[in-house]
């Protein structure tokens, strides 16, 4: 079948020309595609790299987790973590919780091996000889989240935090130590949400979990200045696919011994919930990063909650409010088999914002042993109990969240397109096969003279970076102002993004 038919009127669309330049079109949905064929759609997994920050299990501290990635200080030139530690105390409060989880800070120069410096600033365990970094008489998890604002004019305000467990309290500080509230009222939220500065829009962002009828959902919150803030309603909800998988999800860690099976299971039709979902801007696009809370089985009084796994897929949106699920609710990080060594063998939910370096991206997230109280285990897992969750990072080859496959020969149309360079590159891995890209008049859909098929010199390497190139001399320069598309054809390869210099 060829993409270029002899009534080329059918492919005359009326939407405005997408304008490529620098910023890469991804294939997570279908705005830059005409039509295919022959091509399907696959979800990356990133690489674990595993922990690079765990309990201090010695001094008696239990897990570590964080709802905040790393942050860039340039002033030290080192990168910046505030992350909860978690003690073991006596139960307390309305489930009986057994641990506290304090913020603690640590530092790096290169985002993989940290430092834990002791501050001297509060006492704990009988000294101050420690990197806590938030005073404990605050609470459990007091520091929810915190960004460095390297543009802000006003010194003092570098730090913006949302302070508090149950709802989201504005604070500001100089240094991420000493923090001042802002007086507004605070952002309602229940035990997870996740918080960033858009830089596209301006904005800063908060993701944070309510209930409604489907379960605990995520509503979207903005503001321009750290102080007013727009609730836009329920962004992100758990759906019937979501329902559908869960049961078989849960077969799939009972069944297989090499896994960790929740400890409690029971035959009752629970529905899949999104715990939680952090973001980023990425290329023009919003990618989220929902965790799927999967239960099982739940947890007799007091603790009140449920057995099960948490696993992390992706979603995207074109402006924060309307989200789109990718690749059929794949599972983009999932659980671990139990080997004695990993930590994410019930539980994965991201830290925060991906951070992009070169051309990785860095995942930062919470890998956790358990969902579930020690008594609920064999006794052979209960040494475990003493080191359960960690801060693991994934990486990603840049843009390579969602391919375009052929597994033998497939085409890709585009819209109609504005080009603002005259070189045409492309995130694709063709090791195996080529990848070969035609310019066609918008209108006409004739190859453009010298930038035929024929022309194209075939790309045969697995790069992120491989430029389009045509082997004739091309009688007509590209404008900016001139509509073309662009046809690829895929041999045995994936295509990943396309951009123009």
């Amino acid at each position: 079948m060829s993409l270029t038919p002899k009534d080329p009127s059918i492919y005359t669309t009326r939407s405005e020309p997408i304008t490529v330049g620098q910023q890469r079109q991804l294939f997570l949905d279908d705005a830059c595609i005409e039509a295919t064929h022959g091509l399907t759609r696959s979800l990356h997994q990133p690489k674990k790299c595993g922990p690079v920050l765990r309990p201090d299990s010695e001094a008696g501290q239990i897990s570590l987790q964080c709802r905040s990635v790393p942050q860039w200080n340039s002033e030290k030139n080192l990168w910046e973590w505030w992350y909860w530690g978690s003690w073991a105390c006596e139960p307390y409060g309305k489930y009986h919780s057994t641990a506290v989880s304090l913020t603690h800070y640590a530092t790096s120069e290169d985002g993989i091996h940290w430092e834990k410096p002791d501050l001297g600033l509060y006492e704990w365990k009988g000294s101050k000889d420690n990197n806590v970094a938030i005073d404990p008489d605050e609470g459990h998890r007091s520091l929810y989240h915190i960004i460095r604002d390297e543009d802000e004019p006003d010194a003092g305000r570098r730090y913006k935090g949302l302070f508090g467990h149950h709802d989201r309290k504005l604070m500001v500080s100089p240094d991420g130590f000493e923090w001042s509230p802002v007086e507004v009222a605070n952002i309602p939220s229940s035990d997870e949400s996740h918080f960033f500065f858009d830089e596209t829009t301006g904005n800063y962002v908060a993701l944070v979990k309510r209930g409604t009828v489907w379960g605990r959902s995520v509503f979207l919150e903005t503001s321009k200045d750290f102080i007013e803030w727009k609730n836009h309603g329920v962004v992100m909800h758990a759906d019937q696919t979501d329902w559908d998988n869960r049961s078989r999800r849960i077969r799939q860690v009972v069944e297989d011994e090499r896994y960790l099976s929740p400890p409690l299971v029971d035959e009752e039709n629970y529905i899949a919930e999104t715990y939680q979902m952090a973001a980023m801007p990425y290329e023009g696009i919003y990618i989220g990063f929902v965790g799927i809370f999967n239960p099982a089985g739940a947890i007799p009084p007091p603790h009140m909650n449920h057995t099960g796994i948490n696993q992390v897929e992706l979603t995207m949106s074109r402006n924060l409010r309307n989200w789109r699920r990718l690749c059929d609710h794949a599972v983009f990080i999932g659980v671990e088999p139990w080997d004695g060594e990993a930590y994410d063998t019930q539980q994965a939910l991201l830290c925060g914002r991906p951070i992009i370096r070169d051309d990785e991206i860095w995942i930062y997230y919470n890998a956790c042993r358990f969902r579930g109280h020690k008594e609920l285990y064999p006794e052979k897992f209960w040494p475990y109990f003493d080191s359960t969750t960690a801060l693991s990072l994934a990486k990603l080859k840049r843009d390579r969240f969602v391919s375009l496959d052929a597994a033998d020969k497939g085409e890709l149309l585009t819209r109609r397109l504005f080009l603002t360079g005259t070189e045409i590159f492309v995130n694709a891995d063709a090791a195996s096969g080529t990848l070969k890209a035609e310019l066609l008049d918008a209108e006409t859909m004739q190859p453009l003279t010298g930038r035929s098929l024929a022309d194209c010199a075939p790309v045969n390497e697995n790069g992120l970076r491989c430029r389009l190139a045509w082997s004739s001399a091309a009688s007509e320069s590209l404008s900016e102002q001139t509509p073309v598309r662009l046809r690829f054809e895929l041999n045995n390869a994936s295509l990943f993004s396309f951009w123009a210099e």
